[in-house]
């Protein structure tokens, strides 16, 4: 029996790279000119056509939202020229807002998984802890304080909690755990956006992000722990409702589980994983799309697999000229 993830003795990790390169590349087209919204389309337009020439049956899990609400990438949605069968879960721009403005840590990002191993869960908030493989797990616990989650990840990593920074999307309602933060000693890192690269920045020792917290989006939070996995990281989770109604369609997706209970890292992303993402603008994961006096385009992208923990940084070079490119310029 062939191992997983091997089609045709290639790389399936090759293959996605090709599709977070090509929405990247896409989308880098606005960065800087304030229009999430066009950076965002060109990103799912290209990201789209990208996939019909991957070798898999694929049905989006996490994706742009339900049918009605998305022209393309919607959950539900088949996706690949066939093949084997997984879950896809996509973020054609995770950071809109920071493409827009050209801020740090844009990215384009996909998430493959055998059948079934993906959370089944509507677009609503999730509060979320993660922390880096240098710490035992469970050291953090999504159900204490963060004072006391930064005294026992400062012990476990046997520093003051003064030497620790934790990172946060900068929001309303984060603004009591960032002054207990700060209280404890520890440093604050604030995000306007993406904090799917900000959960990843956990487990890289150079980003000087010691543990994430905080609530965002709950498609992000997918994302994020199928990379965390890869780098042996440690996450917890829990969804947050706003009202009965996004409680109900909980209910509904997740079939006999309490939409309400505490996840770990498997009940987010389990099986065997790969997680793929490109750089749209430079941050601590990524380099960003750079537009070369040659006529290429030079991308940086990481490929990562859960099963042997192996993480692979390309950089690849694209000629304009010869290569047909999904933007609104060629």
């Amino acid at each position: 029996m062939a191992k997983p993830f091997r089609l045709t003795g290639r790389n399936l990790g090759l293959e996605l790279v090709r599709v977070t390169e090509a929405a990247a590349i896409a989308s880098d087209h606005w960065t800087g000119y304030g229009n999430k919204i066009e950076a965002d389309g060109a990103a799912v337009k290209a990201m789209r056509e990208a996939f019909d020439n991957v070798a898999i049956n694929g049905t989006v899990a996490i994706g742009e939202g339900e049918m009605d609400q998305a022209p393309m990438l919607y959950i539900g949605e088949k996706v690949g020229c066939g093949g084997p069968e997984f879950d896809i879960a996509v973020d054609p721009l995770e950071g809109t807002n920071l493409c827009a403005r050209s801020l740090p840590n844009a990215l384009t990002v996909i998430a493959l998984a055998e059948k079934g191993q993906f959370l089944h869960a509507p677009d609503v908030y999730m509060e979320k802890i993660a922390v880096g493989p240098d710490v035992p797990e469970n050291v953090v616990d999504i159900d204490a304080s963060i004072s006391t989650n930064l005294r026992e990840l400062a012990k476990a990593k046997g520093k003051s909690p003064s030497d620790l920074t934790l990172c946060a999307l900068e929001r309303d309602r984060h603004e009591e755990m960032i002054a207990k933060a700060r209280e404890t000693g520890a440093r604050v890192r604030l995000l306007s956006d993406g904090d799917v690269a900000a959960v990843i920045a956990t487990c890289l020792p150079l980003s000087g992000v010691d543990l994430y917290a905080g609530s965002g989006g709950a498609p992000e939070g997918v994302l994020a722990a199928a990379a965390v996995r890869c780098m042996k990281g440690h996450m917890q989770a829990r969804l947050l409702f706003e009202n009965d109604q996004q409680l109900q369609r909980a209910k509904i997706m997740m079939k006999d589980q309490d939409p309400k209970r505490r996840l770990e890292l498997c009940d987010l992303a389990n099986g065997h994983v790969f997680f793929c993402a490109t750089g749209v603008t430079p941050g601590y994961l990524l380099e960003g799309v750079e537009n070369l006096d040659t006529g290429y385009r030079r991308t940086h992208s990481v490929v990562m697999r859960s099963e042997t923990g192996t993480i692979r940084y390309i950089r690849a070079y694209h000629h304009v000229a010869t290569k047909r490119l999904q933007t609104n310029f060629f």
